[in-house]
């Protein structure tokens, strides 16, 4: 991978988000068909896509599921820090900035990237983690990266959509070390919505 490609990834990344809470402030499942088109179109065509390219047909993605939105009030939580080796960043410094709670589902911790440029970062594991789902937990928001999906800032708010979240790249290539979910970040329930896994 050249920085420029992965540059060019990220451009991307962010100009995919973007179309996606643009078009969500009219109807969430035709963001959701946008999110799954576009992230297609890179795992397909980039070459710094974490997928052999020629025989990828896809992924595999839940159907759109109303329930799994939720427009969020970022509540305040004891702060937390945590610690993440990576195999490209060093180790990555995490900050606590609030507790989001789902409505039926649990809470989740919201993170702040504690490094340049900082970014929020909300990683979910599931209790389909390891058999529908990366057994690792999955990326709803990592904002330093472009996955965004909008809010309320001013109101202190988000919107944690689960149909939109992701697999992180170590769920397809062993060379990539990336940060889990911790256990604020578990759910006991089942979420099956968003990118699902199949090994």
């Amino acid at each position: 991978m050249s920085r420029l490609t992965l540059l060019d990834w990220r451009r991307q990344v962010f100009e995919l988000y973007r179309r996606v809470r643009e078009e969500a402030e009219r109807d969430p499942a035709a963001a959701h068909d946008v999110w799954r088109a576009g992230r297609d179109a890179l795992f397909a065509t980039h070459p710094d896509s974490p997928v052999d390219r020629a025989s990828f047909a896809g992924l595999p993605v839940a159907p759109y599921d109303p329930s799994f939105r939720f427009e969020v009030e970022v509540e305040e939580a004891p702060a937390r820090a945590m610690s993440v080796p990576t195999g490209t960043d060093g180790v990555v410094e995490f900050e606590r900035i609030g507790v989001a709670t789902l409505p039926g589902l649990g809470t989740l911790d919201l993170w702040w990237i504690a490094s340049y440029g900082g970014g929020v970062f909300v990683p979910v594991k599931d209790a389909l983690a390891g058999a529908q789902t990366y057994g690792g937990g999955r990326y709803v928001l990592d904002t330093i990266k472009g996955a965004d999906l909008g809010g309320d800032l001013a109101g202190g708010g988000l919107v944690l959509d689960l149909n939109f979240a992701y697999n992180p790249s170590c769920a397809y290539d062993p060379a990539w070390a990336c940060p889990l979910a911790p256990p604020g970040n578990v759910l006991a329930d089942s979420v099956f919505a968003g990118e699902l896994y199949v090994s």
